[in-house]
Order: structure tokens, then sequence, then C-alpha cells
């Protein structure tokens, strides 16, 4: 039986510290995303629509409201990626949600990146 895949990974960008940490298990992925401390945030959730439907992934804010949009969108992004539910959670202490938006994009990008490898070594051996 296969375990959950986890990834830590940090960006320093503007003097400021960035994490994301990754949890990957077999119908869905959990990300928080955080300035200076790992810490949960905003919470969303997003369910990708079967591959039989067209349309958009529907999703919606859990817990609390501060960073909702970028929770939101982050949520969806994933959920669409990897074809699984994904959770979000968005924690910001003095930088904008506009100012991250940016750097918790290429952390999520590096952490997909990871996975995706991991999953090719994987299936070589």
């Amino acid at each position: 039986m296969e375990r959950a895949n986890v990834i830590k990974e940090e960006l320093f960008e503007l003097d400021n510290h960035f994490l994301a940490v990754y949890l990957e298990v077999k119908n869905s992925c959990l990300i928080l995303l955080s300035e200076k401390e790992d810490r949960m945030g905003t919470l969303a959730i997003a369910v990708p629509k079967p591959k039989d439907l067209l349309g958009p992934v529907s999703s919606s804010v859990l817990v609390g409201d501060k960073n909702s949009i970028s929770a939101r969108t982050f949520a969806e992004y994933v959920a669409s990626k990897k074809g699984k539910i994904a959770l979000v959670s968005v924690y910001l202490d003095k930088v904008s949600e506009t100012q991250a938006h940016v750097y918790f994009t290429k952390l999520i990008e590096k952490v997909l990146q990871i996975q995706a490898k991991r999953e090719t070594e994987k299936t070589q051996t």
C-alpha cells in the first residue's frame, strides 16, 4: 500500500520567506502556502469534474476569508492539474495577497514538478 507523499519547499524573495508544504494521497492533494513559517490560513477546496463531464472545477472556501481569492484560485488550479480533490491554505502575515500570488505560483509549480519527477522515477523502477 502506497503512503502519502510530502514535499516541503521554500522561496526567498524581496526579503520575505515563502513556504509550501505539499501532501498528496491517492485521491487528493493538500497544499499549505504561508509567509515566514508553516501555518494554516484560509482554506479552500476544489473538486474537478469527472472526465466525461464538461465544465469548470467547482470550489469553495471552507475556513477563513482573508486570502480567499488566492486560496480558491490555487485550489482550482491544482485540482485541474492533478485531476484530484485539492485543498489549499493561504496564510500571509505582512505581504499583500496580490504580491504573494506570484511567489506562491512559483512554489506550486515547483512542488508539482518535483511530484511529477517522483512519479516518473517510480514508474521507471
